[in-house]
């Protein structure tokens, strides 16, 4: 817990395509088998933009120029999930999620934080909205990660 009570209810999706729309997917250790984006919350007292090269580094290894991380104007609303309800304050039941992406030249290395993920895959981005997991992933990759330039 935080002094403020809680996780931050406020998270970074960021879609890691390729200039040949191959998308990145990590798959999480917990719940199993669960593939996404990268993701992660808004620490309190930081803005999207640094929370998306946070996380993009922590989750991936990838150091992103702040210029080359693009806010895709999108902010999605949810519910948050049962199982994960114990980490916000009492009155929190929604999450705030913010979309970014970032377009690289080609592949690139992935180290994960082998707390977090087990396995990453750079799939083409009809393969990616078939084994991303969450909505709102499917949707930004469906909208953003095709075109990639």
């Amino acid at each position: 817990m935080t002094a403020q009570g809680g996780k931050r209810p406020e998270s970074v999706l960021i879609i890691v395509s390729t200039l040949n729309a191959e998308v990145l997917l990590l798959r999480r250790r917990r719940p199993p088998g669960l593939w996404q984006s990268v993701t992660g919350s808004l620490e309190w007292g930081e803005g999207p933009r640094s929370a998306a090269q946070r996380e993009l580094h922590e989750e991936t290894g990838i150091v992103a120029d702040p210029e080359a991380l693009v806010d895709c104007g999108r902010c999605n609303r949810y519910p948050i999930a049962p199982a994960w309800r114990h980490r916000y304050a009492r009155e929190v039941s929604h999450n705030t999620e913010y979309v970014w992406r970032i377009v690289l030249a080609r592949r690139c290395a992935v180290s994960l934080d082998p707390d977090e993920h087990d396995a990453f895959a750079w799939l083409p981005w009809q393969s990616a909205i078939a084994r991303a997991h969450f909505p709102t992933d499917r949707a930004a990759i469906t909208e953003f990660a095709r075109h990639a330039v």
